[in-house]
């Protein structure tokens, strides 16, 4: 049985149990009241019903007659009562329990394409009403998700498909010429390369965002901020001096919890974007410390104006530069760095410098 039969039965059930105790009561106490009549003139008679009783029996007669009057008059009630009882019951459970069936059968509905559909129960009251809210709330919640995955696959799709071409043309266009010489082909051979290694990194970068972005780490050791930024510096200051930038750098101890290898990786991508959207002969500030009980570190760097900060740590977005093949890496920095600090526990924020340039914090519990 489903639940509406279910609740009603047992309404109905309860309804009938104290019915039937309340008949019971009342059928022994107009017994006991009736026998408490005043003593008669022994030898006296007095009609009962019709019948002729002594008058030593008159109490017991008079109880017998009550007890029988409310017995016919509650088995005619009885009946009635459980009948009410089960209609109402029927009738009110119906009531409660229809919105819940609204949100099965909006559930049962729901598919990829009826997500921006909603509930609007506005009738609903109490526990039932968090209950709809709740489910839009959901649904709000699987929209913007699958809104973001479609998003991602595109953006994905789109970002693979630059250097597959390169590769299909490179050979296709290598192949067609009979005088292809060794030079030609070692040229092929250097695009060819190159073309791999982006999609390479860029199926990397995918990788390593599907396995923090929403995760939860499981196992944190302590981790100084202020250490990880070395060998993210060490890893751009070649490409930073072919540009003449400026870097400077003053680190503190910023000691948290969690992994030194996605901690290394935030430090890195930071320092990448600082070194490759930067100006020529432009400028580096690399900070760590702690502030308000939280580890900080900061990279400002100068660059061109961007207006729209919070768009950068979207994937494969890039700021204001182009998305060209003559543009290293893959978009997926500063979602990676987002991701890996909420994994952490921490947050991040982006702010423009003025005149050029932008300034990324990421704070985490120490």
């Amino acid at each position: 049985m489903g639940l509406r039969p279910r609740l009603t039965a047992l309404a109905t059930g309860l309804v009938a149990l104290v019915s039937a105790l309340l008949l019971w009561l009342g059928w022994l106490l107009v017994g006991d009241v009736a026998q408490a009549v005043p003593a008669l003139p022994p030898g006296s008679t007095v009609r009962v019903d019709g019948i002729t009783v002594a008058a030593e029996g008159l109490g017991e007669a008079v109880g017998q007659a009550a007890q029988d009057e409310v017995l016919r008059a509650g088995l005619v009630a009885f009946p009635l009562v459980v009948l009410a009882a089960a209609l109402v019951s029927w009738v009110l459970v119906g009531r409660v329990l229809g919105p819940l069936h609204e949100v099965t059968a909006a559930a049962r509905r729901l598919t990829v394409e009826t997500l921006d559909s909603r509930l609007g129960l506005a009738d609903a009251r109490g526990e039932v009403a968090e209950l709809a809210a709740g489910f839009d709330a959901m649904l709000d919640r699987l929209q913007a998700a699958f809104d973001a995955q479609r998003r991602f696959v595109a953006n994905a799709s789109h970002e693979l498909r630059t250097p597959l071409a390169v590769l299909r043309t490179e050979v296709d266009v290598t192949l067609s010429d009979p005088s292809a010489d060794e030079a030609e082909l070692r040229r092929m051979g250097v695009v060819v390369r190159d073309a791999t290694r982006r999609a390479d990194d860029l199926v990397a970068g995918l990788l390593l965002l599907a396995r923090t972005e929403g995760a939860d780490l499981a196992d944190g050791r302590p981790v100084d901020l202020a250490a990880v930024v070395v060998p993210a510096l060490s890893a751009v200051r070649v490409e930073a001096g072919h540009r003449g930038l400026r870097v400077q750098v003053r680190t503190a101890a910023a000691p948290v919890t969690g992994d030194a290898v996605l901690l290394e990786r935030v430090a890195g991508n930071l320092l990448e974007n600082a070194v490759r959207h930067n100006v020529t002969g432009g400028w580096i500030e690399v900070v760590t410390g702690t502030r308000d009980g939280c580890a900080e570190l900061c990279v400002v760097s100068s660059g061109q104006r961007i207006d729209r900060v919070d768009e950068l740590f979207e994937p494969f977005r890039r700021g204001p530069v182009e998305r060209t093949g003559a543009t290293p890496g893959s978009g997926l920095g500063l979602s990676i760095v987002r991701a890996v600090v909420r994994a952490h526990g921490g947050t991040v924020s982006a702010d423009p410098v003025p005149g050029g340039g932008l300034t990324v914090t990421v704070r985490l519990p120490t």
